[in-house]
């Protein structure tokens, strides 16, 4: 696994905590996977605001430990935890430890739906006197890293970039792999499991070894990998699967290239810098495809992945197998493969 790099980078002088946007900022994220990391962006925008300021996360510490790991946060708090939920029914006792977490922070920035304006009440009855909210999900039309980021504007923050990286040194691994991540969170997303195995058959034939094959796969992904167990007989086929995000991030980023679907995990390969080839079925690429240029994507014809060829597939591979891997992120739209 290659070291991290400082992922908080401040480009230019800074005249310390006066002119700072704020002193101690919390952002309150829940979501999934791929929902968390399409908000990296505003997390590098607000810390490469304020870099000597304090920046916390209230979300799920599985997904939220990418972001602290690679620098872009400097604390996280679980979302899950208890007595949070009285801050989301009207009269409630509010935990007294949580009221004054609350009110420690200048800003609050928060994801979570709130219908009713009742977990803002009682942020602000709380002590909180700067709430900004963003979009607790995501709507057609712009790119998702744009809605997301639209609380910026409200705040007078640039966003700092729309294709963040984690801050992974691209040290290739040995021997060479490719990673697949034949799942996701919805069946109507994936490519048919077979297809996976028969492209699986197909990669080891054309990159013979000592290449080998990586299998992604986490606690929804069991059904989507059973096709691919037998492969682990070959002896170039292992599988990485519950890892902990800053561990998979790092694999990843070592990895030749990375073939998935429209997921948390590929949006993580995107952030690791590794070369994706993502396939794209009901969901837009416009709006959720990772923004970065070393990802590419084939769509279905008409949204159905059914209609999409492991001949097809295997060739993109080669495209993109061949890309350069970059040393540092670039910041640009993705490309059809």
């Amino acid at each position: 696994m290659g070291g991290r790099r400082a992922a908080r980078q401040p480009d230019g002088c800074h005249e310390g905590l006066l002119n700072t946007p704020f002193h101690r900022a919390l952002v309150i994220r829940g979501g999934a996977l791929g929902d968390f990391l399409l908000t990296l962006p505003v997390l590098a925008s607000l810390r490469e605001a304020a870099p000597d300021a304090r920046l916390e996360i209230l979300a799920y510490p599985g997904l939220a430990s990418v972001a602290k790991s690679a620098g872009f946060v400097d604390a996280v708090r679980p979302i899950e935890y208890g007595p949070l939920a009285g801050f989301f029914t009207h009269g409630a006792i509010l935990d007294p430890a949580l009221r004054d977490y609350f009110a420690s922070f200048d800003l609050v920035l928060s994801y979570l739906y709130d219908p009713d304006d009742i977990f803002a009440g009682n942020l602000h009855a709380s002590g909180v006197r700067r709430l900004i909210r963003g979009p607790h999900r995501i709507a057609e039309g712009a790119h998702a890293i744009d809605q997301l980021a639209a609380p910026l504007a409200d705040l007078g923050i640039p966003m700092a970039g729309r294709a963040v990286r984690l801050g992974f040194d691209p040290a290739p691994t040995e021997p060479p792999t490719m990673a697949i991540h034949p799942g996701s969170g919805s069946s109507a997303k994936n490519w048919a499991p077979s297809k996976w195995a028969d492209l699986a058959h197909s990669l080891l034939a054309e990159f013979p070894a000592p290449v080998r094959l990586a299998v992604i796969g986490g606690e929804a992904d069991t059904a989507a990998l059973e096709p691919l167990r037998p492969l682990a007989e070959t002896g170039r086929v292992v599988f990485w699967e519950n890892l902990p995000l800053p561990d998979l991030a790092g694999r990843l980023s070592g990895c030749r290239v990375y073939l998935g679907h429209d997921t948390g995990i590929s949006h993580l390969a995107a952030a690791a810098g590794t070369p994706s080839l993502l396939l794209f079925g009901p969901t837009d690429p416009s709006v959720w495809a990772p923004p970065h240029e070393h990802v590419r994507y084939l769509r279905a014809p008409g949204g159905d992945l059914d209609g999409v060829s492991t001949g097809t597939v295997l060739s993109a591979v080669g495209r993109i197998g061949a890309m350069p891997r970059l040393a540092s992120g670039g910041i640009g739209m993705n490309h059809p493969a």
